[in-house]
């Protein structure tokens, strides 16, 4: 083999590479790339979660609201609650002070 043909063999072989990695580039490209319904339904999707994540934030904003005002009512209502039970004590208390007084009253 000559020069020439050693030439003429290595651009053939060049070239038949050349021609299957295009052919090979070209089938990843035709079975990877996204339809443009697929890019829709991926935009629609994307839409849909980042109203379904506002909603979660509004949730969430509400829920932290109900809470504060339901500890809040609660704390009231304990409040209400220990004055009320103080107050029975002082009646109570008062309620024995009179029937001692009675019964001393009585006795003489």
């Amino acid at each position: 083999m000559n020069r020439t043909e050693f030439i003429i063999v290595t651009a053939i072989i060049l070239f038949v590479a050349f021609c299957l990695g295009w052919f090979a580039n070209w089938l990843v490209h035709r079975f990877t790339r996204v339809a443009q319904s697929d890019m829709s339904e991926l935009e629609r999707m994307a839409q849909e979660l980042h109203e379904a994540e506002e909603t979660r934030e509004q949730a969430i904003t509400y829920m932290q609201q109900r809470e504060a005002e339901l500890t809040n009512q609660i704390s009231q209502t304990e409040a209400e609650l220990s004055a009320a039970m103080e107050g029975l004590r002082e009646a109570r208390h008062e309620a024995e002070e009179l029937r001692s007084y009675f019964e001393r009253t009585n006795q003489n």
